[in-house]
């Protein structure tokens, strides 16, 4: 009823009941530079996956910023420009001037999918990408929930991070949206100019000890130069510290279920 299937950094086909969604379209090859803004830039360590044209059919793309690892010049040039992506204000603005059929959301806005019995609901969540003041140096961040229902019954629920830095506050992810059966949790401990500006290992476990879900999925941890936590000390920290729920590992080009 629900997989993941990992394409690279946070970019993942979610496929969730009759819905297919997929997440910060990042298709660069290995060597070739992200631009992240402020003339700064970083290296791709890995290759993707997938291409752009290797897609199925979207439903929707969700897109927690606009940086040059989660939407490239690749998704700009090659994405399929009649899915709604559901992003930041800033961000949105910039894909309507690029032809695509963007849409901005708030923290806790929500929108709604409808396929026959079937409905999935968006809501933003808030997200911060770098400590104090720094916050207005980086583009302005958002993580999602994606509630899949059959019938009105509800069949799971997806929180996808963001990059976000752990902040207490994101327990009003699970107090306004309700318990998460999955989380998608962006981790790497990135670094630009000394700075932490994703979660690393130590608050990736923050995040879930807040969260509680029952699954875990880690994205976002080896394919860039500036990530600087790999995924497996994450990996080693969950079990050390016996962290509630199950951690489930999938490599690019892999797919795995998100049901509990």
């Amino acid at each position: 009823m629900a997989s993941l299937e990992f394409i690279g950094t946070a970019t993942c086909l979610l496929r969730l009941g009759p819905f297919t969604v997929l997440t910060d379209p990042n298709f660069l090859h290995r060597g070739q530079l992200a631009y992240l803004g402020k003339g700064l830039a970083s290296r791709r360590l890995t290759e993707p996956a997938m291409q752009p044209s290797e897609l199925p059919s979207l439903d929707a793309i969700v897109l927690s910023h606009l940086h040059g690892d989660h939407f490239d010049r690749i998704a700009r040039r090659e994405l399929q420009r009649t899915p709604p992506v559901y992003t930041t204000a800033p961000a949105a603005r910039r894909l309507e001037r690029w032809g695509f059929d963007a849409h901005a959301l708030d923290t806790w806005d929500t929108r709604l999918l409808t396929r026959g019995s079937w409905t999935l609901r968006l809501t933003a969540t808030p997200g911060q990408h770098a400590p104090g003041p720094a916050t207005h140096l980086l583009p302005r961040v958002m993580g999602s929930v994606l509630e899949l229902r059959e019938n009105e019954a509800l069949r799971l629920r997806v929180y996808v991070t963001g990059d976000t830095l752990y902040r207490p506050t994101l327990a009003a992810v699970t107090e306004r949206c309700g318990p998460i059966d999955s989380m998608i949790i962006h981790l790497g401990g990135t670094r630009i100019l000394g700075l932490l500006v994703t979660m690393d290992a130590r608050q990736g476990a923050q995040m879930v000890r807040t969260v509680r879900p029952h699954v875990i999925v880690p994205v976002h941890f080896d394919d860039y130069t500036v990530f600087r936590s790999p995924r497996e000390d994450f990996a080693g920290l969950f079990e050390r510290a016996e962290l509630p729920g199950e951690l489930r590992l999938v490599e690019r080009g892999q797919r795995i279920s998100l049901m509990p």
